[in-house]
């Protein structure tokens, strides 16, 4: 098998495909042997990971390996939870010394956000019915005198109305100018106690306990409702690192999307480009013949659809610049504090996978990236999850030819019309 045949193997991309785009990348920018390089660099890593498993070489298969890797998975997420204080994520001040970590390691900054006081003006305009009525307040004045602002915008997301929201709330977004706009610290939140029970009336099970608000410069967390334990603080194995790496991952989120809002203040239609851009919307037009020309997408289209056919195109993903940050200073965290036991995961990039014998099912890819590992940790193990190791390795292929900094520029001059032309 050639580099190139691997390379799409492991992206499930055509060959043709990969040539085609390795040919034009070569023959602009004067750089060879990428392919080569990339392959080298995934089979060491591979090799190497394999050998820590204790995993000959010859006896590598996908489920054995996917067994060792979910077991180093746990090792690691274990150690991570004793390391940060045994984090209570059902609590709101269980949380504090994690928080405190990211913090140390990301830097965490001052960005272009929301005025406090347009947010109040957008609950007096179109009053929350649900949290409302939940909380037992007859209106938004009362609230706001007894709740934190930025929980109520938080709660917005889970217990409102979808189709409300994008409608009718979100609607005068449309009006804002960069004056409504103001610089302050990024905030991390563990949200009050009680979010979680209002939460679950909304939401159920799907309920996601970490999400951000670009626009507000928040990164929350919902606290995770008890399971009839009698209020007994329980460990979930897998949780404690997700929640840590997700984190990091959203603050860098919203300092990329900080740049554009920034960008946004010296142009008109101030409104109608912020809302186009948190809209997260990927361009379905097909890439332009002739040229060289990666999509820009801003979200993993496998978890909607692993057959979406912007998937097996030249394309670079926003969210894995996002995660390559997250994952280098969870690399440094781990060589700062070696009780942390993360020592397996430092340099296994995420771009890393490889294809292994799966039985009657014949071939099967596994991921040796860490988010990939964690998120199927945290679903009981059931399934492999891919979408970071294969969007992780289309930007690593852009990046060997043009580097990580003219990567993200692009990105950023470009993510409205979705398309890199070089």
């Amino acid at each position: 098998m050639t580099p190139v045949q691997k390379i799409a193997a492991l992206l499930r991309s055509p060959e043709s495909v990969l040539a085609e785009i390795f040919a034009k990348m070569e023959k602009l920018t004067g750089t060879t042997g990428v392919a080569e390089k990339i392959c080298k660099e995934n089979e060491a890593i591979v090799k190497q990971k394999l050998k820590e498993l204790g995993i000959a070489e010859e006896k590598a298969d996908a489920q054995l390996v996917q067994a060792k890797l979910f077991e180093k998975t746990k090792e690691a997420d274990k150690a991570f939870y004793e390391f940060l204080g045994e984090p209570d994520l059902s609590k709101q001040d269980g949380c504090g010394v994690m928080i405190g970590k990211i913090k140390e390691i990301s830097g965490v900054k001052n960005g272009f956000f929301l005025q406090e006081e347009k947010l109040r003006d957008f609950l007096f305009l179109n009053p929350p019915k649900n949290i409302l009525g939940d909380l037992g307040y007859a209106g938004v004045q009362e609230m706001l005198a007894k709740e934190n602002l930025y929980e109520v915008f938080a709660a917005l997301r889970f217990v409102e109305n979808e189709r409300w929201l994008n409608e009718t709330f979100f609607r005068p977004y449309n009006d804002l100018t960069a004056d409504n706009f103001e610089e302050r610290e990024i905030k991390v939140r563990v949200l009050s106690e009680k979010w979680a029970k209002i939460g679950a009336k909304f939401v159920g099970k799907k309920l996601h306990h970490i999400s951000h608000l670009k626009e507000l410069g928040l990164v929350f967390i919902i606290p995770e409702a008890s399971n009839g334990n009698g209020g007994v603080h329980v460990y979930a194995p897998g949780r404690i690192a997700e929640t840590f790496s997700l984190v990091l991952h959203y603050i860098h989120e919203i300092d990329f999307y900080c740049e554009l809002f920034r960008r946004y203040a010296k142009r008109p239609d101030f409104g109608k480009n912020i809302v186009d851009l948190l809209s997260g919307k990927a361009s379905g037009a097909a890439l332009q013949d002739g040229k060289i020309s990666w999509r820009v997408i801003q979200r993993y289209l496998a978890k909607a659809d692993p057959q979406d056919p912007r998937l097996f195109e030249p394309h670079v993903n926003t969210e894995n610049l996002h995660w390559l940050r997250a994952e280098k200073e969870m690399d440094l965290l781990a060589e700062k504090y070696p009780q942390a036991d993360m020592e397996f995961w430092r340099g296994a990039d995420d771009f890393a996978g490889d294809i292994f014998l799966a039985g009657k099912k014949g071939e099967e890819i596994v991921s040796f990236d860490l988010i990939d590992n964690i998120v199927a940790l945290t679903h009981g193990g059931l399934g492999k999850y891919l979408y970071h190791q294969q969007e992780s390795l289309w930007n690593k292929i852009f990046m060997e030819f043009m580097g990580e900094e003219k990567l993200r520029e692009l990105v950023l001059n470009n993510i409205e019309k979705g398309f890199i032309e070089l």
